[in-house]
């Protein structure tokens, strides 16, 4: 579900907010999960009870990390190893995160329409729960 300029609306936020709480509680986890719109825009955030207040930021910038790139964060880390085309990216745009948890959303068109950004547990646990929210959004566009 999206809003008239394509970008994520609140209640899809919502949707993924809820979708990757659900997640985390069956893994036993306390995340940070941040929604954001096309523009990186923060459209949702939710922080679990006793969730790191480190993994704050860096939900948020695994969000927009994967708008800003049109891709999950992991794919931009592997581009981004010594060697790689995108050595060092991570420096750029006030900060990056180059690792699994931060995933782009697609409306139904196909088009780029928000992103999610998940921190709070091993990056195994986050990206489990950012495609959770991946999911939920799926299902209503």
């Amino acid at each position: 579900m999206t809003t008239v300029t394509g970008d994520i609306s609140r209640v899809a936020a919502e949707a993924a907010l809820q979708a990757a709480v659900k997640k985390s509680e069956e893994l036993g986890v306390k995340m940070n999960i941040a929604v954001v719109d096309n523009g990186a825009n923060l459209v949702g955030f939710l922080r679990m009870d006793g969730a790191w207040l480190g993994s704050v930021d860096i939900a948020m910038k695994k969000a927009k990390t994967a708008i800003f790139f049109q891709m999950n964060t992991e794919v931009v880390g592997s581009l981004s190893q010594p060697g790689g085309d995108l050595f060092n990216i991570e420096h750029s745009n006030q900060g990056l995160i180059t690792f699994p948890g931060g995933i782009p959303l697609l409306g139904s068109n196909g088009a780029l329409a928000g992103g999610v950004g998940v921190s709070g547990s091993s990056v195994v646990n986050d990206k489990i729960v950012a495609e959770a929210a991946l999911e939920a959004f799926k299902n209503l566009v």
